[in-house]
């Protein structure tokens, strides 16, 4: 029997809208093989989570016997749900990519409390990894997923899955029906081929096809049971899954919709058409999927992962909580009040307490085993470096491995601890250490995009005459480049701890610190903070440190 144990979390279960983004919250991007440049199928997570370890597990291919059992547990906190029979044979995963190519993410929305059901055997994180090792595609993925919840019962509040293949790309959504009400009432739609889509912690499905079950599929009662509860009495046709299930309030809207938004804006040229949504003055909500003004690279994705609202009415960087060094980060808690008036902090896409996130890479014209690819990153997307990591492969990186650290462990071999060391440095000196880290990024991730076709080309022709040697090449290739990019991001932490150390700036010179004729360092540079900053210190401060003689 096989033992299964909490790998990674990714969520805790929350309510609605604005508490979703005040607990955890995920962002999931995804593009269809007709919206992409190279005509692979891509989706994106970000698992953000304030207590979640990134780091990377493999679960290897398995055969069971008639009657073994499955313990299920819930992926968030370790709890003990139940147990499910076990499949008789399943396929081996590697992160959130099983061998097949199919990937599926996630986000929590909440949605109603009253619909959890405290009695249910399987959580979402349960049905991704369950789903992950008994599918081969994403039609399969969605009936394992509905049928598990409508015998075992839904654990978990409101969720949005991303569900993709090398041909498809899907939304799925699905809430439970209250305790002791086995089963959940879910729609799933298919994203069009030529289109982009995006969810942030708010359910995105609103009226869909009842009539099209080539591209939409839904539970016989999704509409009967709104009725029943008295979530909905209009027309079926006129049927909104998300205003029945999970009504948006403020915080869905700033701190869910705009990231979706922020990242539509990008390929789509009507969405600040949607700005009065936003603002909570308009009822017409962005829809599911648009179509991109041009076809999306993997970079793109990877990119798109690392948005602050740069360029829009929700910059980050443009107002005093940004702080001296222009800082695109807010700290919990998500809201504030000053004198009896709240106010919110943006939620944008990339956040600092991202455990893991990744690209999902999936391409039919190549064999599962050289087409997934795990884009994988571990801490904030905006200063990760995504390694390529081929869903064949059969180990798991030291760096990514989740026994090398812990949350309350240190180790200056995890990727984790590395990432998080560099980032949290630049949090608090952001314009000036940014200008550093990105362009070890951005030549890391040139390298792979660069090496990816001739790599592939090689393990191609392993693959027709020895398909277990080319496994082996594209393990070694995803071992070997997670260790070097853990180590160069080393070597930039260090870098930057010497450069900026005590708030100075060292000077360089191609490349090397400056030295004195005598051989000691230069004088340092003293850049202070920007005028905004001064401003706003002479405003507060007034007489007291003004300089009188």
């Amino acid at each position: 029997m096989m033992r299964m144990r909490r790998f990674y979390g990714v969520l805790l279960v929350g309510i609605s809208g604005w508490f979703m983004s005040e607990a955890n919250a995920c962002t999931s991007l995804l593009a269809g093989r007709k919206a992409t440049a190279d005509g692979s199928t891509l989706i994106t997570y970000a698992a953000d989570s304030h207590t979640l370890y990134g780091s990377l597990v493999y679960l290897p291919a398995g055969e069971y016997p008639a009657g073994a059992m499955l313990d299920v547990k819930e992926w968030d906190t370790g709890k003990p749900l139940g147990q499910i029979p076990q499949a008789r044979s399943t396929y081996a995963v590697m992160g959130n990519m099983n061998e097949h190519q199919l990937a599926i993410t996630e986000s929590t929305w909440g949605g109603r409390p009253e619909l959890v059901d405290t009695t249910g055997i399987l959580d979402y994180g349960s049905l991704i990894y369950i789903s992950l090792q008994r599918a081969r595609t994403a039609r399969e993925a969605i009936k394992v997923m509905t049928d598990l919840v409508k015998k075992y019962g839904y654990y978990s509040s409101g969720e949005s899955f991303s569900i993709a293949d090398p041909d498809e790309v899907w939304v799925l959504e699905m809430i439970g029906k209250g305790p002791h009400n086995r089963g959940a009432v879910w729609v799933a739609v298919r994203i069009p081929d030529d289109c982009i889509s995006a969810h942030a912690n708010q359910a995105r499905i609103h009226t869909f096809p009842l009539d099209d079950k080539e591209n939409c599929l839904y539970s016989p009662d999704v509409i009967s049971f709104a009725r029943e509860k008295g979530y909905f009495s209009g027309l079926n046709k006129d049927f909104s899954f998300a205003d029945a299930y999970a009504p948006a309030d403020f915080g869905a809207l700033r701190g869910c919709e705009a990231r979706v938004w922020a990242f539509f804006r990008k390929y789509h040229p009507a969405m600040d058409d949607y700005l009065p949504y936003l603002n909570g003055e308009s009822a017409a909500p962005i829809p599911l999927y648009v179509k991109p003004d041009r076809k999306l690279s993997v970079q793109d994705m990877k990119d798109a992962m690392r948005d602050h609202f740069e360029d829009t009415p929700f910059d980050m960087t443009q107002d005093i909580g940004a702080g001296p060094f222009k800082a695109p980060y807010r700290f919990r808690p998500m809201s504030f009040a000053v004198d009896g008036v709240e106010y919110t902090q943006e939620r944008a896409i990339a956040t600092q307490q991202t455990g893991f996130t990744l690209v999902a890479q999936m391409r039919n014209w190549l064999p599962d085993a050289i087409g997934g690819v795990l884009w994988f990153g571990v801490d904030d997307a905006n200063t990760c470096v995504y390694i390529p990591i081929y869903c064949c492969a059969t180990e798991v990186p030291e760096c990514f491995s989740p026994d090398n650290g812990s949350l309350y462990r240190f180790s200056w071999t995890s990727a984790f601890w590395i990432h998080n060391w560099v980032a949290n440095m630049a949090y608090a000196r952001y314009n000036f250490m940014i200008r550093d880290i990105r362009p070890v990024q951005q030549q890391l991730e040139t390298e792979f995009n660069t090496w990816q076709p001739l790599i592939e080309k090689s393990a191609a022709e392993m693959y027709r005459n020895d398909r277990a040697a080319a496994v082996r090449f594209l393990t070694s290739y995803s071992i070997s480049q997670a260790q070097r990019s853990t180590a160069r991001w080393k070597e930039l932490g260090e870098y930057l701890l010497v450069k900026y150390l005590d708030g100075n700036v060292k000077r360089e010179k191609d490349g090397k610190f400056l030295e004195n004729e005598y051989g000691l360092p230069e004088d340092p540079e003293f850049p202070g903070y920007s005028e905004e900053y001064y401003r706003a210190v002479a405003k507060d401060a007034g007489e007291r440190l003004r300089v009188k003689f």
